[in-house]
This record gives C-alpha cells, sequence and structure tokens, in this order.
C-alpha cells in the first residue's frame, strides 16, 4: 500500500441551473445553498489540502467568498461540472480530486475520506463514486435513480437507469448511484479528451464513458442518502 495521497476537495457551482435558477445562491436558511456544501466539508481541514469553490460568475465567487471560502473563477462555458473542476485541478499540486456537488448540503465529510482511500490501496485506480444499498422496488423501476452493478471487487460493471439487476424472482438489493466522484489528477485532465460513448448517449450518464473506454471505477458503500436539491420543492424541504 502507497502512502495516503494529497486531496483536494472541488465544489462546481453555477447559476444558470435549469430546474431550480441560481440555486446555489438561495439563502432562505440565512445561508447561501453553497455554504451550507462547503461547511459540512470544513471537518476535513487539515486532512486535504484545500477545499475549493469553483464558480462559473463572479456573482457567485464573490459570495463564496463573503463567508471565507476559497473561490476560484472559471470559465462560464463548461459542458459540464466535471470540466469545471478539471479547470481548477490543473493547478493544484495534489493526487486526487473530490467533486462534491453545490446542491448537496446533506454530505458527509466521513464519506469523503472513504472515497480518497481506495486510491492509495489500489495505485492503478482512476476513479471512486458513492452507492447506497436498497430494496425497495419503486426506486428501481425509477428511471430518475441511477442503479450500478459492480463486480466482486466493488468495481462498476455498469451505470443504468434500468432496474439492474432485474428482479426475476421479486424484491432484490440493488445500489443507487450518488453522484459524488473522486478522480486521480491526472485521470481528470484527461477525461474531457476522451470521445463521447455510445451507452453514455443512450443512458445520458456521462460516467459510462469511463467504462467503454476501458477504465475501472471503484464503487464504495455509504449508508447516506444523498438527494441533492434540484427542485423548489427539495428547497422548501430543505428549508423545512
Amino acid at each position: 500500500m502507497s502512502a495516503a495521497p494529497r486531496a483536494a476537495v472541488i465544489i462546481p457551482a453555477r447559476l444558470a441551473s435549469t430546474r431550480l435558477p441560481r440555486k446555489v445562491l438561495l439563502n432562505r436558511t440565512g445561508k447561501y445553498l453553497i455554504q451550507h456544501v462547503w461547511e459540512r466539508l470544513a471537518p476535513l481541514a487539515g486532512e486535504v489540502a484545500a477545499v475549493i469553490i469553483a464558480a462559473d460568475s463572479p456573482e457567485v465567487a464573490a459570495a463564496a467568498r463573503s463567508f471565507g471560502a476559497d473561490a476560484r473563477l472559471t470559465r462560464a462555458d463548461h459542458p459540464s461540472g466535471t470540466d469545471r473542476v478539471a479547470e481548477v485541478a490543473r493547478d493544484l499540486p495534489v493526487d486526487v480530486v473530490v467533486n462534491v456537488q453545490g446542491d448537496e448540503p446533506a454530505i458527509d465529510p466521513d464519506d469523503i475520506r472513504r472515497l480518497v482511500a481506495p486510491f492509495a490501496a489500489e495505485p492503478d485506480l482512476c476513479m471512486a463514486t458513492l452507492a447506497r444499498r436498497r430494496s425497495d422496488p419503486e426506486g428501481q423501476a425509477n428511471p430518475h435513480l441511477v442503479k450500478i452493478v459492480t463486480d466482486r471487487e466493488g468495481r462498476a460493471l455498469y451505470f443504468s437507469r434500468a432496474p439492474v439487476p432485474y428482479p426475476r424472482e421479486g424484491p432484490c438489493a440493488w445500489l443507487h448511484h450518488t453522484g459524488v466522484y473522486a478522480y486521480r489528477r491526472e485521470f481528470l485532465l484527461r477525461l474531457g479528451a476522451l470521445a463521447p460513448t455510445p451507452l453514455e448517449r443512450m443512458e445520458r450518464l456521462e460516467q459510462l464513458r469511463v467504462l467503454e473506454h476501458g477504465f475501472a471505477i471503484k464503487v464504495v458503500l455509504t449508508d447516506r442518502a444523498y438527494e441533492g436539491i434540484d427542485t423548489p420543492e427539495q428547497y422548501e424541504e430543505f428549508v423545512r
């Protein structure tokens, strides 16, 4: 096993969210939504090299700096949050980069620690992500929830919106994917150059590009339910 990797956490934040415009700056709780995420990660100070907000605009960067965050202004035209994270990671002297969405105020710092740990044990590992074990058939049938099947070593075989594994003999356990990722920095910087792939387009799941190009994704289990905040109704529930 190699030494513990030097890691950074980057939170991509953009104003132009489709279903809930300007959500990262919503502040009915007295704090910006992005501030809640940043504060949840505060216990990692001293364990990681940095916790950085990757802002798409001067407005988001200024808001982040107002509550003490390290904010970096990035290009506004990135096609995905992963590309925004990669822009910031390019200048960081770290081994591993963790991507935490700016609408994930329930993020548990222990899950970040669990995500980073496999990179020391598995020198060839490029990428890791979180999943939670479930058994409810309603969730398994929901195409808005992404499912994962893994091999015996906990590496992803496939991600799908379909009910996998197929519950042929009745309800069965399944893995619900959570969109928190960790990357070896060198791989993250190459990721944007990988050509889009057929299964990625079919399922509309960017992580399938990684598998189709022959790279492994480690799946780390968590007990926490991460739903994110994508709609006005979800934000109302969070405020309550």
